[in-house]
């Protein structure tokens, strides 16, 4: 099959920074499904989404230069109406061959549940791909997530950006294509200021560096390794390194189609401001690279990419300079302004601000919070009065002159305030861990009063949350409630706090009772599983091993931790399915017990050898696992209680439970119940059963 390359790339004005590389892949993802609908073959190999701010390109290498053959199958009438009681044929049947365009002799027959009919069977030659390519481009367009479509001059087209050219090119020859009013052509064009003239574009293979020669980097996996090295560059000679924000290249990337860094400096004076609003500055207003020292501390040089290689760089450095200096003299008198007033000061106004309608003020969860704080404490060996102290001041700076202007500073700036007001350093700390983990896949708090503020601050707002109606529903979680119940359950488990869960969230309700309002503490303790699942998913626990332990509902989500640690061993055990069936079964039995089922068996009614033999295997388990159970040494019991297995299956293999005489069946219940408990006493194994 002659497989030629295929090039189409969409010439717009700049297109929206943040939804371009979703725009790449859609037009990408577009065109190759498109094609494959239509049956046309495709060599993919290392093709990916090509882009720049003014354009959107698929370059495939390979793609089949026709369709395969076509074939067709309609179905037509049954014999029984086909054809009257000569064999001839009647009108239907004529009706349905003259539509297939034959005779009715020349007609198939194939037979269903319905009996036998005719069908008309048809194999035509396939479409030229460069005819299939207008239906191609339309679809792709079609399909792309395009919100707010703009529209432009007299017509009724709508895109991401108005289009200015379209290149269209299969192996050598243009390919005739309308796309948003635009005629296809093999010119592109180049940089802006650069190459402001058309781009000859000889066949697709020659697309990536033509545009190169033209000062045009399309592959954006090139454009971002190139602003990597150019800032690192920059910043190495500034005599330090670059802080490379993911987020901030990615948009970078985008902004740019031939990046060059500049680098820059500001007054060391700005420095005096908390080096994480100097940062936002630079990263989310100006898209600059902030460079710091050996030791991780911000610099007085940051780094700025600009889109054109300039004959006079320093007209560049100081447009970039002078755009900044407002930003930070701003920050700097915001800093200065809220040392003047303090952070002890700051927090008088928490309590005319509400914090949500039904659960007061923003104050009233500050004293709700640093209650849970002080009660939690010496429960893992942290400072109760530290803890209530760092509480009581974690929302202070929501009054803050720097956090109204930076909200992303919250509690950071605190923890800034706390210091210069001679607060502890592990209650200034704690003000800024107290919002760990702050996203998906961020680290939890490191202290210890950090972690029991983080805890303390989430069963408050979860608490707070369901008891004031605002239940996640759908996408809507106006609280981040998820989040939150998230950021709790990771906060205890990997700080390895043996805390009784259910005990503080019913504290947490507890402390909502002066507002009137309760939350279900059952309800939310389930609702904290749920957020585990996803984790303990995304850690490779199968979600029978989950369900095992969370059928047992365990007060401690440290204490789960180890128990899904503890399944997931005996799982990988031989005897491990075995018993896993023999629980299962086991349980079905139980549920059909009819009546009270004595609390122990009676050795004297134990009349089998099998019975026998499993009863002192579960009397010898017992003992032997009572001691373990208590340390939570849950590998340990499992591993006892996988050696059960033999007299288990020597037990079902030749006893029968429900006989007739109701003694020795009771007996016999009695003798699988208690095997049934010690069996699952610390997991649920019967979930490990298919």
């Amino acid at each position: 099959m002659s497989m030629r390359p295929l090039l189409i790339e969409l010439g717009t004005e700049e297109l929206p920074v943040k939804a371009l590389p979703g725009l790449a892949q859609a037009f990408f993802d577009g065109v190759i499904a498109a094609l494959g609908k239509r049956g046309v073959a495709i060599e993919r190999g290392d093709a990916k989404p090509l882009y720049s701010p003014r354009r959107l390109a698929v370059l495939l290498p390979g793609v089949a230069g026709e369709q395969p053959q076509q074939r067709s199958e309609v179905l037509g009438p049954y014999l029984t109406i086909a054809l009257d009681a000569n064999g001839a044929p009647t009108r239907a049947l004529e009706g349905f061959a003259a539509k297939a365009g034959v005779a009715w002799d020349a007609l198939e027959k194939t037979t269903d549940a319905k009996g036998e009919r005719f069908v008309h069977r048809a194999v035509t030659p396939g479409a030229k791909t460069a005819d299939l390519l207008q239906s191609v481009l339309d679809e792709a367009l079609a399909g792309m997530p395009i919100p707010k479509p703009m529209r432009w001059g007299s017509h009724a087209y709508g895109f991401a950006r108005p289009l200015h050219w379209l290149v269209a090119l299969f192996g050598d020859d243009v390919v005739a294509l309308d796309a948003l009013g635009i005629r296809s052509g093999r010119n592109s064009r180049g940089h802006r200021f650069h190459h402001d003239k058309h781009v000859w574009i000889g066949a697709p293979a020659d697309y990536i560096e033509a545009l190169r020669a033209a000062h045009v980097l399309v592959d954006p996996d090139e454009r971002r390794a190139r602003i990597v090295a150019e800032v690192e560059t920059a910043a190495r000679a500034a005599g330090g390194s670059a802080r490379i924000d993911a987020d901030n290249l990615a948009q970078v990337n985008c902004l740019n189609e031939w990046p060059v860094a500049v680098a820059c400096s500001f007054e060391r004076a700005f420095l005096e401001v908390p080096q994480e609003a100097l940062v936002a500055t630079m990263e989310t207003n100006q898209k600059f690279f902030p460079v710091l020292d050996a030791g991780g501390r911000l610099t007085e040089h940051f780094i700025g990419i600009a889109n054109i290689e300039s004959h006079d760089p320093s007209e560049i450095r100081k447009g970039y300079e002078r755009v900044i200096r407002p930003r930070f003299a701003d920050a700097k008198f915001f800093f200065d302004e809220d040392l003047k007033q303090g952070i002890e000061a700051m927090g008088a106004g928490l309590a005319t601000v509400t914090y949500q309608a039904k659960l007061g003020s923003v104050a009233d969860k500050a004293q709700r919070v640093a209650a849970l704080a002080e009660a939690i404490a010496p429960q893992v060996g942290v400072d109760p009065a530290l803890a209530k102290r760092a509480a009581l001041l974690a929302k202070n700076d929501l009054q803050s002159r720097m956090v109204n202007e930076f909200p992303e500073l919250q509690g950071i700036a605190g923890r800034h305030y706390a210091q210069c007001a001679g607060e502890p350093a592990e209650v200034a700390l704690a003000i800024d861990e107290a919002y760990q983990p702050r996203f998906a896949g961020d680290d939890i708090a490191l202290s210890g009063i950090g972690k029991v503020l983080a805890i303390a601050e989430r069963l408050d707002t979860l608490a707070g949350g369901f008891a004031a109606g605002l239940k996640p529903t759908g996408n809507k979680d106006p609280f981040a409630l998820r989040r939150n119940a998230l950021g709790l359950a990771r906060t205890i488990i990997e700080s390895g706090f043996d805390l009784d869960l259910k005990a503080l969230l019913a504290h947490a309700n507890a402390a909502l009772a002066s507002k009137a309002v309760q939350a279900d503490a059952g309800e939310l303790y389930a609702f904290i599983l749920d957020r585990l699942r996803g984790y303990y998913a995304d850690k490779g626990v199968p979600g029978a091993h989950f369900n095992a332990v969370a059928e047992l509902e365990p007060a401690s989500l440290y204490d789960f931790d180890r128990r899904i640690d503890a399944i997931g061993i005996f799982a990988q055990l031989p005897e491990a399915a075995a018993l896993a069936a023999a629980n299962k079964r086991i349980g079905n039995i139980l549920k059909k017990a009819e009546g009270a089922i004595p609390a122990i068996e009676d050795p004297a009614l134990l009349s089998e050898p099998a019975e026998r033999a499993l009863a002192e295997a579960v009397e010898a388990a017992c003992a032997a696992t009572g001691q373990a159970l208590a340390q939570a040494d849950y590998v340990g019991t499992l591993a006892h209680l996988a050696r059960l297995r033999p007299q288990v299956d020597a037990f079902f293999d030749g006893v029968m439970v429900n006989v007739e005489d109701p003694a020795i069946r009771n007996n016999r219940l009695a003798l699988l119940k208690r095997l049934a408990d010690r069996l699952g006493s610390v997991a649920a194994i019967e979930h490990l059963s298919a």
